[in-house]
């Protein structure tokens, strides 16, 4: 329960740097962040993996950069159905998609599963 909670503040952290460097994707209200974040969640679990396997030959072909693609696509699926969060574009979607998966990879390298901050050590 405590790596679902804590994948879902991540994600509000990434929708949310999204959209302070972004000026086409927007929030209304933190409640509208976070009903966001919890449903990318749900959106990447289940849409994603069906929408993955169909565009499969596509993404080969494009050595993955068509993923991109897919990601942007996932999080203007959740702007349509969550009111109050709006993405202005493609381009826009993009981006979005970009820093979401930078952020939420760089704080998922500091936080670890169990929900702590992992220290690691370099030994030669």
């Amino acid at each position: 329960m405590v790596g679902l909670l804590l994948r879902a503040a991540i994600t509000a952290l990434s929708l949310w740097v999204a959209s302070q460097l972004l000026p086409g994707l927007q929030f209304t209200s933190g409640l509208q962040l976070a009903i966001a974040a919890v449903l990318l969640g749900l959106v990447n679990a289940v849409v994603r993996p069906v929408a993955f396997i169909l565009t499969l030959p596509i993404t080969v072909i494009t050595l993955g950069q068509f993923l991109q693609v897919h990601n942007a696509a996932m999080i203007g699926l959740v702007a349509l159905i969550v009111p109050g969060f709006t993405v202005s574009g493609f381009w826009t979607a993009v981006g979005g998609a970009i820093i979401v998966s930078l952020v939420s990879w760089a704080a998922s390298t500091v936080i670890g599963n169990s929900g702590r901050v992992e220290r690691f050590d370099h030994r030669h």
